[in-house]
């Protein structure tokens, strides 16, 4: 059979697709970017409320975190499953769970540390009022993370009327009353390092300890474990134990 231009221009064509399709399940990609069992949450549960501190300025950082190339909450398909859940039965009680953060980047747990190793500029001590810089690692601050492998998730609730509200940025302490961004109060903002964030600190007034109970049982009645010293910070169980480090947003997933 002849050639033609057209033809020619068809079968390579041809050929650098199947080329990019076989490169793309050996590196274990998809098209999304998102290695094999990872999904967006906003394709399994749509209606939670996505506030994803790290890719943006409002975090201890006081910067975007490297590895978050887009604010997007990505995690393992079954914690994701299991996240719709505890939404359904949120919603059910006039409420919304709002997620902080999901899968994170070994990248950024690295930046996390550098961040912490370096001179104190005082910028974000609103997220750590009482303690010292130099005691948040290894005490809050972790060489490796859970997070890195896709079943943790931070978050916490918020009511439902006020679910799609533009959050303002977090000001003053984070141990004073109400998160500042339209949660329930909680008796202290996210990612707050101090002993007040503890799931069952004694500190807590009546009305904080009962929004947390709730968040418990909302999310632990889907299958999660609440950290007990976080009282937002839970892990879904998962048999894959590997950290991943692809970028979030970024179309391709090493």
């Amino acid at each position: 059979m002849l050639l033609t231009p057209e033809r020619t221009g068809r079968a390579i064509a041809a050929g650098c697709a199947l080329f990019a399709q076989i490169w793309c399940c050996a590196a274990g990609a998809r098209a999304d970017g998102l290695p094999e069992g990872f999904v967006y949450l906003r394709d399994v549960a749509p209606s939670i409320v996505q506030d994803m501190r790290y890719a943006g300025p409002d975090n201890f950082t006081g910067k975007p975190v490297p590895g978050y190339g887009a604010a997007e909450c990505v995690l393992q398909r079954s914690a994701a499953e299991a996240l719709a859940r505890a939404q359904d039965k949120a919603k059910s009680r006039g409420f919304s769970l709002k997620v902080y953060d999901c899968y994170r980047p070994i990248r950024a747990v690295r930046a996390f540390v550098a961040w912490a190793a370096a001179p104190e500029d005082g910028r974000t001590k609103r997220y750590y009022p009482r303690l010292g810089k130099s005691r948040l690692v290894p005490g809050y601050i972790a060489s490796q993370s859970q997070h890195s492998i896709g079943f943790t998730v931070d978050l916490t609730i918020v009511p439902a009327a006020a679910a799609t509200s533009k959050d303002p940025e977090q000001e003053g302490d984070c141990t004073a009353p109400g998160a500042g961004d339209g949660s329930l109060g909680m008796g202290t903002a996210f990612d707050c390092f101090d002993p007040k964030a503890n799931t069952a600190s004694p500190l807590l007034t009546p009305a904080e300890r009962k929004n947390r109970g709730l968040l418990l049982s909302i999310v632990e009645g889907a299958g999660f474990k609440n950290y007990a010293a976080e009282w937002w910070h839970f892990s879904y169980p998962g048999s894959d134990e590997r950290r991943y480090d692809f970028v979030i947003g970024s179309g391709t997933a090493f």
